[in-house]
């Protein structure tokens, strides 16, 4: 199953550690140079959604500034969803260069 960019751009912003949601916008933001920038909606339904999948888990909740800060980390599942998106990026990212170079050959 393909992930889309902000899923794979969350999973990977939860690898080593956990994250609350304005801390995940804000890693999504850098990971991608500035080109996705997630609102708080699309973030938490894309969190109930990779939640309900199996691929993120809660990890804590703490209180700051008088709310609730939820934490999320990547689950092995999540993990391993990852590098299988990371894997087929790749082999995407070498057939269009590989289809490039062969035409500039021409």
């Amino acid at each position: 199953m393909a992930l889309t960019e902000p899923a794979t751009l969350v999973l990977t912003a939860l690898v080593g550690q956990p994250h609350h949601g304005y801390a995940l916008i804000a890693q999504v933001e850098e990971l991608s140079e500035g080109r996705t920038r997630l609102s708080v909606g699309t973030l938490y339904g894309l969190l109930d959604r990779l939640s309900s999948e199996g691929l993120i888990a809660l990890d804590r909740e703490e209180r700051h500034a008088g709310r609730t800060r939820r934490y999320y980390r990547l689950t092995d599942d999540g993990a391993a969803a990852l590098d299988a998106e990371a894997q087929r990026l790749a082999h995407l990212a070498r057939a269009a260069s590989a289809r490039l170079r062969a035409a500039r050959a021409v």
